[in-house]
């Protein structure tokens, strides 16, 4: 007798394969066979007609490293058929992290990450522990990468320096241990501190643990969008001289030429991949996309000190702020940590300085000081990314899916609630551009074996029994700018390590999520 028995679907296998007609039925966590099983017995039988049976979704590039635990972020992922959730991302995080470091972590990537609630750690000592506190605790999966600026931070502080020889060794060492301990590769942020003071020799060395693994290097570029040839050219070189399987995280851009610079790349012999989402706008937070440089030099505090100082405050405004004052106006703030000031929440950043009186160059100021820089923005589309461009970029063979999720403030990006099934739905049944089983090659089969994930991504006899079914007719995402965290629709059903985590389309509250370890080739 099984457990479970899914009854009268199609089964879209993970493989790019079509969907095919067959019963999917589940022993304990693992799938137990596939087929035409007729009147097989099981404890609890359901009828998915006319229904796919995907392998639960695997977001490659997500912001839940202190929030899976939440109610709103599960809902939000499983509700799209999403099954595991790959953190770590950016180069910062909690984890592996001293108490000095993690608290650093948080406080500067607060506006992304999230900070821990009550009860809940501000960061792990190690990846091992992280992913430990993350079984039974939720009802999705959780795989960390290590953040090379966490590591950073742990060894050469907040200093804008080359590492020396002790502190590069220092470095490689911690980085070996968290790959021993579990992670599924090492992430890089060029566009966050300290992240930013690291360049191509000291993260090639990093990634030799990494490559030694047989595990993948994950790089938040040094430049995308038309500038991404800058960024392109420096993860090669990384790849090249670590040997190391490299990922793009969220790639946009002008297609023809992120095409043509991921071609060029894998006929050079360089193992890389990226991911994407379906939307014409991102999100960051507002110190990384409204300073410059060298104000948020030496780290958080030294940073709220300039903005505190009205020389540097006057100099902003006359030389700084007016020249990108067109690409930070319509700007819409997603999060404000300060009380008295989360009133501009959902505004844009010229509409809320307007509202409170000032000029943009000093709201922005008063936002980040009053906030402790923890201040979220969903950015403007770019000219040069269009919705052909993120339409062919999906359709290239080494595509994955990743939401960029953020799930900090009340108007967070729609991504987050909306990406998987916006692919489904719009992509998919709207579209064309995938078949229903290339969607599951690009959302399961392809990211569970590029990052390790062992026995998923796959309908499979054998496999863990992480599944979604899909009503194809139906699924939808609802999530849109001005509603942004209105869940998707159209997955009925899904299972968690052979658990129900949603049933008839609604969360059962059940918390069968693991913290996966890298599954070694």
């Amino acid at each position: 007798m099984f457990d479970v028995l899914l009854s009268g679907g199609w089964v879209v296998d993970g493989s790019g394969a079509p969907p095919w007609r067959a019963d999917v039925a589940v022993t304990g966590s693992r799938i137990t066979a596939v087929g035409r099983l007729g009147t097989t017995e099981s404890k609890l039988t359901l009828d998915v007609s006319g229904k796919y049976v995907f392998p639960g979704f695997v977001d490659t590039h997500v912001h839940a490293d202190l929030l899976v635990k939440h109610r709103h972020v599960q809902e939000a992922a499983l509700r799209q058929g999403v099954t595991t959730l790959i953190v770590g991302q950016d180069g910062l995080s909690c984890a592996p992290a001293p108490p000095a470091t993690a608290a650093y972590a948080s406080e500067y990537f607060a506006a992304v990450n999230g900070m821990p609630g009550p009860g809940t750690a501000m960061g792990y000592a190690s990846i091992a522990e992280a992913l430990k506190d993350a079984d039974g605790t939720s009802g999705v999966n959780i795989a960390w990468l290590v953040p090379a600026g966490t590591v950073r931070h742990q060894i050469v502080g907040d200093d804008n320096r080359r590492p020396t020889t002790d502190e590069l060794h220092a470095m490689k060492s911690v980085v070996a241990k968290a790959i021993a301990d579990g992670a599924v590769g090492l992430s890089t942020g060029f566009d966050y501190l300290p992240g930013r003071y690291a360049d191509a020799a000291e993260i090639s060395a990093l990634c030799e643990p990494v490559a030694e693994a047989g595990a993948v290097y994950v790089s938040h570029m040094r430049g995308y969008d038309v500038d991404a040839w800058r960024g392109v050219a420096e993860l090669r070189e990384i790849a090249e001289h670590a040997g190391v399987a490299a990922h793009i995280s969220h790639y946009f851009g002008p297609a023809t030429m992120l095409r043509r610079l991921i071609d060029d790349a894998r006929a050079s012999g360089v193992d890389v991949t990226f991911d994407s989402y379906p939307y014409l706008r991102g999100a960051t937070i507002l110190a990384m996309a409204a300073l410059p440089a060298d104000v948020q030099q030496g780290g958080t505090q030294q940073t709220l000190t300039r903005l505190a100082d009205q020389n540097v405050r006057k100099e902003l405004n006359q030389h700084w702020f007016p020249s990108v004052a067109d690409r930070l106006s319509d700007n819409t703030l997603s999060f404000v940590a300060a009380e008295n000031l989360s009133w501009a929440e959902g505004m844009s950043l010229a509409d809320a300085a307007a509202s409170a009186g000032c000029e943009l160059g000093d709201f922005v100021c008063d936002l980040l000081l009053g906030s402790r820089l923890a201040v979220g923005c969903v950015r403007g589309q770019r000219p040069t990314n269009g919705d052909e461009d993120v339409r062919d970029l999906l359709k290239h063979d080494g595509h994955m899916g990743g939401s960029d999720g953020i799930f900090v403030g009340s108007s967070p990006h729609p991504r987050g609630w909306g990406t998987f099934a916006r692919y489904l739905g719009r992509h998919v049944r709207e579209l064309g551009d995938w078949t229903w089983g290339e969607a599951a090659l690009h959302l399961a089969g392809h990211p569970a074996r590029r990052f390790g994930l062992g026995d998923r991504g796959h309908v499979r006899r054998g496999a863990v029994a992480d599944l979604a079914v899909v009503d194809p007719d139906v699924v939808r995402d609802q999530a849109t700018f001005d509603e942004p965290r209105k869940p998707a629709v159209g997955i009925c059903e899904v299972l968690v390590g052979g658990t129900l985590a949603v049933h008839d389309g609604e969360l059962t509250g059940a918390t069968p999520g693991c913290g996966i370890p890298r599954s070694r080739p």
